[in-house]
């Protein structure tokens, strides 16, 4: 099979699983704040439970990648996630809720983790195809990102705060329609688990720990502001056509960085691509409070989606430059154990800010900070080759 063809259809894990299942909600979020009568605290969680999801995901992943055929992993995810974001929209219990969101996030991890692995092996041996289908790979969540900005904003706009279960049945549908497109071409997949491979061979986390800190941080950072920027937006005044035009940029953003970061996943073997990845976010985060207007915030969702979904693209070089084949996936797993329990206090703990100081700018500053020391440690990791 064309390898170009099951790149494409791979790339539809970052959409469901990054694009719909935990972007999406930024979009999502005030109108059921306000239908619900949440505080930032609370619609902070939410976010969180799916961080917390995501957290058990990379941990199931990371003991289940040399058991299970990364091929199913991937396949039974992305139906799992579809059927969690349905049910999401068929209550308003923040119990039951957070039950679905957790399930999105279980799932969510073990497709994205599986189609990495799956990706990494396209091309053995060219670093340049390689590196481009990777950034290919994690340029599908724009597709999601910008699925989301056409369907949503407009919806919630007509309809009112009260449609917000509309916009989650619609998200479970086009990732049912996204599973449906992609579970026979990624299961006819010869994804061998090398199980009578040595056992001893193990990831090398000590030699890993700048990246798996900087990687824990980012997780810490990035969620804040895709979790509030659109709260914030609403509170500056930004209306529906505003909100639209910014996360479109956001997704066009993404699947730019495709194209910009190519040559850069190639050369590097360390910490280079995660730091820059880290720092640009950190900068671009910020541009909004700093820059005043339309301008500044469609500047800084474009300049964000080039630079924050590399971050996933970079602990994957890392692994695919310094570890045997055998390792990617348990490799990626504790990259992506990290960075999901970061997840899980970024929401949560910029919501307490936001709701501390009455205003979510404090949260927006200290997410950009959590990414400016994320960008300084990551730098630190050096190659490490292991084969």
């Amino acid at each position: 099979m064309n390898p170009w063809v099951v790149i494409l259809a791979l790339a539809m894990a970052p959409a469901v699983s990054n694009g719909f299942a935990r972007f999406a909600y930024a979009l999502i979020l005030p109108a059921m704040r306000a239908d619900l009568g949440w505080t930032y605290s609370m619609a902070g969680w939410i976010n969180t439970a799916n961080a917390i999801g995501y957290l058990l995901g990379a941990l199931l992943t990371f003991w289940l990648s040399r058991k299970v055929a990364s091929s199913l992993l991937f396949t039974r995810g992305m139906l799992v996630t579809a059927l969690a974001l349905l049910a999401s929209g068929m209550t308003a219990d923040i119990t039951l809720l957070s039950v679905f969101r957790v399930l999105a996030g279980i799932a969510g991890a073990a497709m994205f983790i599986s189609g990495a692995a799956l990706v990494a092996a396209r091309f053995p041996g060219d670093p340049a195809r390689n590196a481009f289908g990777m950034a290919l790979y994690i340029g599908g969540g724009g597709i999601g990102i910008l699925a989301s900005a056409v369907l949503l904003p407009s919806l919630l706009s007509i309809g009112g705060a009260a449609q917000w279960p509309v916009a989650w049945l619609m998200l479970g549908g086009l990732s049912v329609g996204a599973w449906l497109a992609t579970w026979r071409i990624v299961g006819r997949l010869n994804t061998q688990q090398h199980k009578d491979g040595p056992r001893r061979l193990a990831v090398p986390w000590r030699l890993m720990l700048p990246s798996l800190a900087g990687y824990f941080l980012y997780g810490v950072g990035y969620i804040v502001y895709l979790t509030f920027i659109i709260a914030w937006m609403r509170n500056n005044d930004g209306g529906v056509v505003l909100e639209i035009a910014s996360w479109s940029c956001l997704g066009l953003g993404v699947m730019a960085s495709s194209f910009l970061w190519k040559g850069l996943l190639a050369r590097h073997k360390g910490g280079v691509p995660l730091a820059i990845a880290c720092l640009g976010s950190a900068i671009t985060a910020v541009i909004p409070l700093i820059f005043a207007g339309t301008a500044g915030i469609l500047i800084s969702a474009f300049g964000f989606g080039a630079v924050f979904f590399m971050g996933p693209a970079a602990v994957t070089a890392i692994s695919k430059h310094n570890l045997p084949a055998l390792l990617w996936s348990g490799s990626i797993a504790l990259y992506t154990t990290g960075f999901a329990f970061g997840q899980t206090l970024g929401p949560i703990g910029a919501g307490v800010i936001a709701d501390l100081f009455g205003s979510l700018d404090h949260a927006l500053i200290a997410g950009s900070l959590v990414l400016t020391l994320a960008a300084a440690v990551s730098v630190l990791q050096r190659q490490f080759a292991q084969t």
